[in-house]
């Protein structure tokens, strides 16, 4: 059924997931529907399309492959996107990650339909520089010409797309980040964790190696060797057929050797940062700004994480937490050593100053505005 014919403007969402829609662009989203705009998403269904629903949002899943190298099932995607835009007419479209950005801008535009494509992060193609990274490079250019704007996470994602030439400087942005509900992710002095506890670090991410999560594991081996006595928590979600992605055999023997404790996938995080004392987020992939460094920062939680694009966003060095090497297990173990032996003052020092940190650079209040800002100036009338 059509929801063309709606009497508000609509406007879409585009992803590779009912849960990113849900979990990163919810705030933005009811702020949109409190201003009486209808929103449409458009992503593959997960248990996360009933929230979707149950939000106000219309929600048409769509079957596709964010990772896949088969042109042809390229070509049938961008064929479903243009008939589900013409379809259902939406007034405006905002699109995230690879493919939606490049075959739903170009849909987009050949129903001269005004769009913005978010650049969350640069991922795997830009990492490995090989044939699909120039493949990429070239659908990304032609793509991205067709936008109104395009949006990046941090500046460097913005300098490599403007020096490659696969977009004008006049036509990006950079956001800060995705932006974070500081409300819902503030600590809860009553259910936080006694400080008399064994330490607990915690890590929380899609489960794939350039995330850091061997490095977690490395550096775990190194400290138990050293003999202290610190619990070492993981929590996400495995990416079938991703050709980074941890493998669960990988899981199953740090937690024999006694290094990794795996909690699965956790539909609110904010119970697991109330009871560990530091969030390790040693990444060495093509970050925009991760939601995971937001989060603990914001429940004053102190973070380790690598001097990598993105991550080195949310951190102030020795004021929220440290900064490590990128892709070094043994400057990790340094950093995550000196937090243990930290005194407990001096973490909730550094857990008060990330959450000072976030409310200032990272609330969702600031992202939410330039949504705003951009449909008041670009939507049709």
């Amino acid at each position: 059924m059509s929801i063309a014919s709606a009497k508000n403007k609509v406007i879409a969402f585009v992803s590779n997931s009912a849960w990113s829609v849900y979990n990163f662009r919810m705030d933005v989203i009811r702020h949109l529907m409190q201003r009486g705009y209808d929103i449409l998403v458009i992503a593959p269904d997960d248990e996360y399309s009933p929230y979707l629903i149950d939000s106000g949002c219309h929600f048409i899943p769509i079957d596709f492959n964010n990772k896949t190298e088969n042109p042809f099932l390229d070509y049938f995607f961008f064929k479903k996107l243009k008939r589900l835009y013409k379809l259902h007419q939406p007034d405006f479209i905002f699109h995230y990650v690879a493919k939606p950005n490049i075959y739903g801008s170009l849909a987009a535009a050949a129903l001269n339909i005004p769009s913005v494509a978010v650049i969350t992060g640069l991922g795997y193609p830009f990492a490995k520089r090989n044939w699909l990274y120039w493949v990429v490079k070239h659908l990304y250019k032609k793509a991205l010409r067709k936008t109104t704007q395009v949006w990046f996470l941090n500046n460097e994602d913005a300098k490599v797309f403007v020096n490659e030439r696969i977009v004008n400087i006049e036509k990006m942005k950079v956001l800060p980040g995705e932006g974070i509900n500081t409300d819902f992710f503030s600590p809860d002095y009553n259910s936080r964790k006694k400080t008399n506890g064994r330490f607990t670090f915690l890590m929380s991410t899609r489960l794939l190696k350039s995330k850091g999560v061997r490095l977690y594991a490395d550096a775990a081996r190194i400290l138990k060797k050293k003999n202290y006595d610190a619990q070492f928590l993981l929590i996400g979600f495995f990416e079938k057929n991703h050709p980074d992605s941890i493998s669960q055999d990988e899981i199953v023997r740090w937690e024999k050797e006694g290094l990794i404790y795996y909690k699965g996938f956790a539909k609110d995080v904010r119970p697991f940062l109330e009871n560990s004392d530091c969030l390790v987020f040693p990444s060495f992939y093509h970050e925009g700004v991760p939601r995971c460094l937001m989060e603990a920062s914001s429940m004053e939680l102190p973070i380790i994480t690598s001097m990598n694009r993105g991550c080195k966003e949310v951190v102030l060095n020795n004021s929220t937490g440290y900064f490590c090497n990128v892709n070094d297990p043994f400057d990790l173990a340094d950093k995550m050593e000196r937090m243990v032996n930290l005194s407990i003052e001096e973490r909730s020092r550094m857990g008060k100053n990330g959450r000072l940190l976030i409310i200032k650079k990272f609330n969702v209040a600031k992202v939410i505005e330039e949504y705003e800002d951009t449909l008041n100036h670009d939507l049709p009338d």
